[in-house]
């Protein structure tokens, strides 16, 4: 059954070395990258303190299909069957409202208990965690001001949420092996015309240097800053626009996050990765798919998705860029879009990883733009889907749409009877 895979794949890789290029080495690269998938998608983003809440801070998840997680167990039980689906190394991205607590609890008081669950998870699929503050979705974010807000006391309410986010990461780093990039996000901003620009980004500076005045230990933890173009209720004034984290991140030598989805439909942040690496130590990236904005659709392997994945593989970030999703779609299964854009992002690694990225320079350097054009051309048809199918069967996960079979199998027994 598996011969003709096999078959495919010796074709390939003689394909391949006629163009200079190790397979092998390739496939050992892409087993050291893991992708962090994002918790949120499994829930619309609901968490555990107030599932039944309302959504703010220009987040919707749109759509109502059966089986979304109501509780840990579920939401878990969830990812396991994703990442079961998925070829090579893993993490999970969490956000603090997915805690667990038999009573409620403020979340300028959350602590690493009340995460146990997910470590003792985590440390028995040996994978990662990452972690988000949650600045939205609560009564002291309802005005669309957090950590840039006039009162002093909402901003220290907001800022002592922040802190105590950072060492539930730190513990997360400290007891799987693996820094947790903690990344924060704020939705603050204004709707319409906006006089005094200048106040809330200084607030917003202070409150931020206040956070990460605590040294951590770097091994553990890893703090980023993710900048947004507007909001829903923020369309005339964001406080943590790009101009702002980029700077923030500069001059404080911490992790700058770009999200695809948080800038002009006609900005990209696959060109923005080599400028921003000059001045930064370290780049979050959230892989997602923008629809007229920052709509968060599921990832597909499209030109953008693939320039990031060459911008990272062509500069040899490896151990500069972590690279995470956002994405939550309710209109479709939602086991199956973590386990499409996943798989997405991990083929347009391995298709980067395909690359005679040496040749490639050389060519450039020397002048030769046309061989250069015209290698580039024929490198997108060398079978790298030959390299997938025998990579998802050496990591014994379904080849091709195979998988499909098994969330069609989950849904009828698990997700229509929640």
């Amino acid at each position: 059954m598996t011969r003709p895979i096999e078959q495919a794949f010796a074709l390939a890789k003689q394909r391949y070395a006629d163009n200079g290029i190790d397979v092998e080495a390739a496939l050992t690269r892409l087993d050291s990258l893991p992708i962090s998938m994002h918790c949120w998608q499994g829930d619309d983003v609901r968490g555990f303190e107030n599932p039944q809440g309302e959504l703010t801070g220009g987040i919707q998840a749109t759509g109502n299909y059966p089986g979304r997680a109501r509780n840990a167990g579920e939401l878990r039980a969830d990812i396991d069957k994703a990442m079961a689906l998925i070829p090579g190394p893993k993490r999970l991205n969490l956000h603090a409202i997915y805690l667990e607590s038999d009573s409620p609890v403020e979340r300028d008081a959350i602590e690493p208990r009340h995460f146990a669950g997910w470590v003792d998870w985590a440390r028995q699929r040996k994978v990662g965690l990452d972690f988000n503050p949650t600045c939205f979705s609560h009564a002291k974010s309802a005005d669309g001001f957090t950590l840039a807000h006039q009162d002093a006391a909402v901003r220290r309410f907001w800022i002592d949420h922040c802190k105590a986010s950072r060492h539930i990461s730190a513990w997360f780093g400290e007891q799987l092996g693996t820094p947790s990039v903690m990344n924060i996000w704020v939705p603050d901003g204004m709707k319409d015309l906006t006089v005094d620009r200048f106040a809330p980004r200084q607030r917003l500076m202070n409150a931020i240097d206040d956070i990460i005045s605590e040294k951590l230990n770097p091994a553990h933890h890893i703090d980023a800053v993710e900048s947004k173009l507007f909001g829903i209720g923020a369309e005339s004034y964001t406080v943590g626009s790009n101009e702002f984290c980029l700077g923030y991140a500069a001059s404080r030598q911490i992790a700058l996050t770009l999200d695809a989805g948080h800038f002009h439909p006609t900005e990209v942040i696959s060109d923005k990765i080599s400028s921003a690496m000059l001045y930064v130590p370290r780049l979050l990236l959230h892989v997602s798919r923008p629809v007229r904005w920052d709509s968060d659709h599921v990832v597909l392997l499209d030109d953008e998705t693939q320039a990031i994945a060459n911008e990272i593989v062509r500069q040899q970030l490896f151990d500069r860029v972590h690279i995470g999703l956002d994405f939550f779609d309710a209109s479709i299964n939602r086991v199956a879009a973590w386990v499409i854009g996943t798989r997405n992002s991990k083929k347009a690694l391995l298709r980067a990883l395909l690359e005679p990225v040496d040749a490639l320079k050389k060519l450039e350097n020397s002048g030769d733009y046309t061989a250069r054009l015209a290698l580039l051309e024929e490198l997108k048809t060398l079978p790298w889907q030959a390299v997938w199918d025998a990579w998802c069967l050496r990591s014994d996960v379904p080849i091709g749409a195979d998988w499909l079979s098994d969330i069609r199998q989950y849904e009828q027994q698990i997700l229509t009877q929640r």
